[in-house]
C-alpha cells in the first residue's frame, strides 16, 4: 500500500469552498460537481482537488436507500420532518446533511498510477488526522455497528462515530467524500435515520440488510472535544494541515459547461428513483 501521506504531498492542489452558498446550493450539484472534477483531475488538466460543501437540511440516500420497500412513507417522514432527500450517485447508505455537517471531497487522479479503493479511503483518512490533530483525538478508523452509513473506515472516537466516507470513480479520477458531524448532536440525527428506515421498511423482510440505528454511537465532534467548533474552525485547521500548496480555485469555464450535463444526469437519477412513487422533487 502507498504510503498515504506522498499521496497527500502533491506539489499544488485546488481548494474549491462551497459551504456558505445556503439553503439554494442543491445536494444533487455537489455530485454532479464531483463528476466533473473527476475528469478534469483524471485527464491530467487540474491538480488534485480538495472541495468543501455544506448543505441545508437533506438527507443523501445510497442506491439499496432508494429499493426499500415502503420508500414512500420513509420520504414523507423526511419531508414532514422538514428534510429534503436525494439519490447520490456514490456508495453507502442514507445520511444527514445540515449546516452542522461539513462535507470534503478530495478528487484524486488514476491517470498515471492505480489506488486500490481502500488507499482512496486511507488518502482521506490521513487528511482527517491531520486536519484534526490540534484536538489530539484517539480518532479509530472501522465499522461503527449501529451508526447509519456503517462503513469500514467510519471515523469514531470512543466508539462514537462523527464521520464516514463513500467513494465514486469515473473518468480516471475519484472523488472520495466524507461527511463531518462538526456541531450539534449526532444522536438526534441518527434518530431521524432510524425513523426514516423503520416508516420505508414497515416491517417488511428484505434482501439487503439495513442499519439497526443506535443513536448512542453517534456524536459531533463539538461533543466529542467538549469545545464549541465550527466548520470555519475546521477550514482553518484544513489550510494549516496542508500549507500553502492549498491554492483557492473554481470550476473552469469547460468544468462548468461539463457540470450542466453531470447536473442532468443527476436530475435523471433522481428522477428515475422517486417518480414512480410521486415523490420526484
Amino acid at each position: 500500500m502507498k504510503n498515504m501521506m506522498d499521496v497527500l504531498n502533491e506539489p499544488k492542489w485546488r481548494w474549491i469552498d462551497q459551504t456558505t452558498l445556503g439553503s439554494s446550493f442543491d445536494a444533487k450539484a455537489s455530485f454532479a460537481i464531483d463528476d466533473c472534477l473527476c475528469e478534469s483531475v483524471g485527464k491530467g488538466i487540474s491538480p488534485p482537488v480538495i472541495r468543501g460543501w455544506v448543505h441545508d437540511r437533506t438527507i443523501s440516500l445510497g442506491i439499496q436507500d432508494t429499493r426499500l420497500p415502503h420508500l414512500k412513507c420513509g420520504l414523507e417522514l423526511l419531508t414532514e420532518r422538514g428534510y429534503r432527500y436525494i439519490a447520490r450517485s456514490s456508495g453507502g447508505l442514507a445520511v444527514v446533511l445540515d449546516p452542522g455537517v461539513l462535507n470534503l471531497s478530495l478528487i484524486l487522479s488514476e491517470k498515471d498510477r492505480h489506488l486500490s479503493i481502500d488507499e482512496g479511503f486511507e488518502a482521506m483518512v490521513a487528511l482527517i488526522r491531520k486536519m484534526l490533530a490540534p484536538y489530539q483525538l484517539p480518532i479509530e478508523d472501522g465499522e461503527i455497528v449501529g451508526s447509519y452509513c456503517p462503513g469500514r473506515f467510519d471515523l469514531s472516537v470512543h466508539g462514537k462515530k462523527f464521520a464516514g466516507i463513500s467513494q465514486r470513480r469515473l473518468r480516471k479520477g475519484i472523488a472520495v467524500q466524507i461527511y463531518l458531524c462538526v456541531t450539534g448532536s449526532g444522536g438526534e440525527r441518527a434518530e431521524l435515520i432510524r425513523d426514516f428506515y423503520r416508516a420505508a421498511m414497515n416491517g417488511a423482510e428484505t434482501k439487503f440488510t439495513y442499519p439497526a440505528i443506535q443513536p448512542e454511537v453517534m456524536a459531533s465532534l463539538s461533543e466529542l472535544t467538549g469545545k464549541a467548533l465550527s466548520i470555519p474552525q475546521l477550514l482553518k485547521n484544513l489550510h494549516e494541515a496542508m500549507g500553502a500548496k492549498l491554492v483557492s480555485s473554481s470550476l473552469t469555464a469547460d468544468e462548468a459547461e461539463r457540470f450542466t450535463t453531470d447536473y442532468a444526469r443527476m436530475v435523471e437519477r433522481n428522477r428515475k428513483a422517486f417518480e414512480k412513487i410521486g415523490h420526484f422533487k
